[in-house]
């Protein structure tokens, strides 16, 4: 089979970036629905069935076999609802606090999952990333704007502090569940690994839905502008995903994945023009530092 073509890097680099810009419109458009009633549920389950469906379709036109290797059945089933949580806590966050807040604190994964894997016996991260990790939590003090709330008289208020630990929680999965590809989900072609993580998001949730295990959780949108919203999650996030999948092999990750994070800062952009979600000069800072972290430890040369 000849070699996959790569994109020239700078179409690569203009295709990530815009792909980025997706996922972030997912996000103000979900803001934007959650506002006007949508339940969270609601919003996962037609997310996650719109794109399992194009990844089905893709999967049985590119005739991927379709069969699981031996001792894979459990850690692709944890591997889904691991994916479900980081995506029930990341919306649950987003609706929480403001948008690019709930995403710079959920793009916190590479450092979980560079202490993860070596609490699991795999090498301990060197002095150039634990000085990164380091700097990335910094920045998070001053994006979350911790000290002017300590300082503050007033408290922060619960739906602030659940909305950071929510968004923290997603982080965390999302780690484990990259941990889980890397370690025990590798023998599965990506492919059908994708499709079946998503089958297992979208019965997750409409289970969840059904046995009202969330409350308000399968609610509609109130107004028209609501389900226009909903419909642009959707779309947007589908969109993304989905191209994302189809051309991943041609856009050399190993050297490019760091362009993924400019994610937060339209995120920040969409949110100010959109939400009328400004934050202060200490927190614009706090959230470069971040971002700049984590495109540095997330960097790999290329060979």
């Amino acid at each position: 089979m000849p070699a996959t073509t790569l994109f020239p890097r700078h179409i690569a680099v203009l295709l990530l970036a815009l792909l980025a810009c997706s996922f972030a419109g997912n996000h103000i458009a979900a803001r934007f629905a959650f506002d006007d009633g949508t339940g969270l549920l609601l919003a996962i389950l037609c997310r996650s069935g719109l794109t399992m469906l194009v990844l089905t379709g893709i999967v049985l036109w590119q005739r991927q076999p379709l069969g699981l290797p031996a001792g894979t059945r459990r850690w692709q089933l944890l591997l889904g609802l691991l994916i479900a949580t980081q995506s029930l806590c990341l919306y649950s966050a987003v609706a929480r606090i403001p948008v690019a807040l709930a995403l710079l604190v959920g793009n916190t994964f590479p450092i979980v999952l560079a202490l993860l894997t070596w609490a699991l016996g795999g090498g301990a991260p060197s002095r150039r990333n634990a000085s990164l990790m380091g700097l990335i939590l910094l920045g998070l003090v001053f994006a979350l704007d911790v000290p002017g709330r300590l300082a503050a008289a007033e408290d922060a208020g619960p739906e602030w502090t659940l909305g950071v630990t929510l968004a923290f929680c997603a982080a965390c999965a999302f780690a484990c569940a990259l941990w889980i590809t890397d370690h025990k989900l590798a023998a599965l072609r990506g492919p059908v690994r994708s499709m079946l993580t998503l089958m297992i998001v979208f019965a997750s949730m409409l289970v969840a839905g059904i046995s009202g295990l969330v409350p308000g959780g399968m609610a509609t949108p109130a107004s028209g502008g609501g389900w226009v919203a909903l419909g642009t999650l959707v779309l947007l996030y589908g969109l993304a995903f989905s191209l994302l999948f189809v051309c991943v092999p041609r856009l050399n990750m190993a050297q490019n994945a760091p362009v993924m994070n400019v994610e937060p800062i339209a995120t920040l952009l969409f949110g100010w023009v959109l939400l009328d979600q400004v934050l202060n000069g200490m927190q614009l800072i706090g959230g470069a530092i971040v971002v700049a972290g984590i495109v540095l430890l997330t960097y790999r040369k290329s060979a």
